[in-house]
């Protein structure tokens, strides 16, 4: 096991690094650049003193050597200075956002899977009645349904219908856990409608496939009560693929945040990246990046581990 995790960190470093370049060169690619933005409401300069400010800024250079600066960076957790805001550190406003946006997503990941795994199993139970009909309903729309429309939506009619305001100033869980609450259930909530939906596809599917088993028969053939055969027989080995997409979409999770965060005025990772992208402030994007990445890559490391505990017949040579 120790091994396996070994080889398995190596390889996490490598997709990092491989990362770290993919996300230099798109960030490049991008047209224009920081000091135009920076400059945009200025009026027009001289293509010398332009010139001079971009060699100020470190963005005449070589698109090797700017790279080389800035990994030379991260290895000492120097994620660089913001180019809009000058002598901006980006390490300290990124830890700032990244409590947000993992607070929305674990919130959003606790509800898909209460959501998911609750109505798969109602709906594998009582297969072919309405209940399925309406938990597949469900599923359908939450499968269907984009996530910017629905927040717009239920900002939309919340306030129009229901006098309820759904967006208001953030307030950290450590100065009013309530009112921090309050302020990310409606974000999280449509965060996790799509992870709900299909978890509850895959649990179903997953429930039904499992329950024609033989050792379900063998067990219920026993005398075993059919809530035991149910949850401790059945629903673990319907897990393993559960686990495979709880981890596949965390990615979605935090990239989905971005589009909420907007929305409801979240202080998070995803607002930062979106401010940063309109202003070409490249070291915040890809410092933004590189962290969302790392989360994503120790995520999939620990659906691995989770395998080897629910499926018995899982070894790590």
């Amino acid at each position: 096991m120790t091994g396996y995790i070994v080889r398995r960190l190596i390889g996490a470093a490598f997709v990092l690094f491989l990362l770290t370049i993919v996300v230099f060169l798109m960030v490049r690619s991008m047209p224009g650049d920081a000091l135009i933005v920076k400059l945009g409401e200025t009026g027009r300069i001289p293509d010398e003193q332009l010139e001079e400010l971009r060699d100020e800024m470190g963005l005449d250079q070589p698109l090797v050597v700017q790279y080389v600066n800035w990994f030379s960076g991260l290895v000492q957790l120097d994620f660089g200075d913001s180019l809009i805001h000058e002598g901006r550190d980006i390490l300290p406003y990124i830890l700032r956002a990244l409590p947000v946006t993992l607070q929305l997503a674990v919130y959003g990941l606790a509800f898909g899977l209460v959501m998911g795994i609750s109505v798969g199993i109602l709906s594998a139970v009582y297969r072919g009645t309405a209940i399925d009909l309406v938990a597949r309903g469900i599923a359908v729309f939450g499968l269907a349904a984009p996530v910017f429309w629905v927040g717009l939506v239920l900002i939309l009619y919340g306030s129009l219908w229901f006098g309820v305001s759904v967006t208001r100033s953030y307030v950290s869980f450590a100065d009013d856990p309530w009112v921090n609450t309050q302020i990310m259930i409606w974000p999280a909530l449509i965060l996790g409608l799509n992870l709900g939906a299909q978890i509850m596809r895959y649990t179903r599917s997953s429930m039904l496939e499992v329950m024609k088993q033989d050792y379900i028969r063998t067990a219920s053939a026993k005398g075993l009560p059919g809530r035991i055969v149910l949850f401790r027989h059945g629903l673990r080995n319907a897990f393993i693929p559960v686990i495979t997409l709880v981890g596949t979409q965390f990615a979605f999770l935090l990239s989905g945040s971005v589009v909420l965060e907007v929305l409801f005025r979240l202080p998070g990772l995803g607002r930062l990246t979106y401010e940063a992208i309109l202003t070409r402030d490249y070291p915040a994007i890809q410092g933004a990046a590189l962290l969302i990445g790392t989360f994503v890559v120790l995520i999939n490391l620990l659906v691995d581990l989770a395998y080897g505990y629910l499926d018995p017949r899982v070894r790590y040579g």
